[in-house]
């Protein structure tokens, strides 16, 4: 009986230790409002599929603007580190490893996955720049892309 007493005690020193704990806890009524902070969207995309992002290790995040040209390209390349890109303006055409072309338009966004195995080139086949607001998640200290050959499916482009 007195051990079954004692756990009894016990537990009502936990259990009473929790909501006097829970007493403690500030309320998001009494959160600090912020002050002298400002924001600017650059670019909202909707992603077609499911976004999966991962890192591994230390991981520089670069954000930038690419601008292409009327009939320019990016030239074939991959990434050492995952992508993830909005099309602001314009209308982006990308050609993979097997040759499959995807097409992404202002207000669309995309994913791009690391490795050789994921090599492309995006062109801007249309009449107005494309602008591009990408953020790269790189392993730390890797190039933002490195140039590829062409595939095989893509002789004489």
């Amino acid at each position: 009986m007195r051990t079954r007493e004692l756990t009894c005690r016990r537990k009502g020193m936990v259990l009473g230790g929790c909501v006097a704990a829970l007493g403690m806890v500030p309320s998001a009524a009494l959160a600090t409002p912020g002050s002298g902070v400002s924001g600017t969207v650059l670019a909202t995309g909707t992603s077609a599929g499911t976004m999966k992002v991962k890192a591994r290790g230390v991981t520089d995040v670069v954000v930038r603007t690419i601008t292409i040209a009327p009939g320019g390209s990016t030239g074939w390349h991959h990434h050492p580190g995952q992508l993830i890109a909005v099309v602001q303006k314009g209308t982006l055409s990308r050609t993979f490893d097997d040759c499959s072309v995807e097409t992404t338009t202002a207000g669309q966004s995309f994913i791009e996955s690391s490795g050789p195995k994921h090599r492309h080139i995006g062109r801007n086949l249309g009449t107005e720049p494309v602008v591009l607001y990408v953020t790269y998640m790189l392993p730390a200290g890797s190039p933002l892309s490195v140039d590829a050959e062409p595939p095989a499916c893509a002789a004489g482009e």
